[in-house]
């Protein structure tokens, strides 16, 4: 490896401290000694960056910034990553606002104290559009954001009022055709896939009876619901469609007074109170009307 020369943008000094095929450490300089980052290769192409400053935020960012580019044009380096405690939230800024996108939390895989953290695993590559970039800023802020669940079920009702469940081969409550919205596909596209391939045909969707939003369940994050109209059919239905077999192993009609112990919860609270008026756009919240 060369020698490494002082890094600066100025106002900030960076000064190798340590130089060999494996690690770098500069020390930060800011008006004076402020602390420390360093580059340290991992696998070929791959270096994790770390620092310890006392200088704020703001000299933390610039000075890991000076670093990163350092990393990608002197030492040859294709990807850096930067893995702190999700707790720590001041470093996860300074990660972000660097350019590091978040990429997942490793759960337990650091050892603090003989407690397991998680550990926050950040990234950059190369060739990712920097954080001064229009692109680069939102691609940081959509990896950092909140990604919530989108699901897409369809009440299909019959002339006598009774409501379309499909038996499930996962669980044993009923449960409506549809499904999770998948990335990049508009909820009515997705819940118009999900019954074309649990029932065989995808009914045409006539409006939205209602807009669920449910807590944290069993495992499952957060979610929004949005229950379509599938509209009102011959109870003749039935016997055209074709359930998969594999996930859907029936179909059949229920009277909205017959579904405590068939349906979760949830649907117990709601399918009685959306079936009883189905004109109205229902706004709910686990179940239940918040409007």
């Amino acid at each position: 490896m060369t020698a490494v020369h002082p890094l600066t943008d100025g106002e900030l000094t960076l000064r190798p401290s340590q130089d060999d095929p494996h690690l770098v450490i500069f020390d930060v300089e800011h008006g004076g000694s402020v602390g420390t980052v360093e580059i340290r290769r991992t696998t070929h192409g791959v270096g994790v960056v770390t620092w310890a400053m006392d200088g704020g935020p703001e000299v933390a960012q610039r000075a890991v910034r000076l670093v990163t580019e350092y990393a990608f044009g002197e030492l040859g380096l294709e990807r850096l990553q930067v893995e702190v405690d999700p707790e720590l939230h001041a470093s996860a800024r300074v990660a972000i606002r660097s350019g590091f996108r978040r990429e997942g939390v490793l759960r337990g895989a650091a050892l603090v104290d003989d407690e397991r953290r998680d550990v926050a695993v950040y990234g950059m590559r190369k060739d990712d559009p920097r954080p001064d970039t229009l692109t680069g800023w939102t691609a940081l802020m959509d990896s950092a954001l909140p990604k919530k669940r989108v699901i897409a079920h369809v009440i299909v009702r019959d002339t006598s009022g009774r409501v379309l469940l499909c038996q499930v081969s996962y669980k044993k409550d009923l449960e409506l055709p549809g499904g999770v919205v998948e990335p990049d596909e508009d909820p009515a596209t997705g819940a118009s896939r999900e019954m074309h391939e649990e029932l065989g045909v995808a009914l045409p969707l006539v409006g939205v009876l209602a807009i669920d939003w449910l807590p944290r369940w069993e495992g499952w994050g957060d979610a929004v619901e949005i229950l379509y109209d599938g509209g009102v059919h011959d109870p003749s239905l039935v016997d055209t469609l074709q359930p998969d077999g594999f996930e859907i192993r029936g179909v059949a009609w229920h009277a909205p007074d017959e579904l405590a112990g068939l349906v979760s919860p949830l649907n117990v609270r709601r399918l009685p109170l959306i079936l009883a008026d189905p004109s109205t756009l229902h706004h709910l919240r686990d179940g239940e009307s918040i409007i």
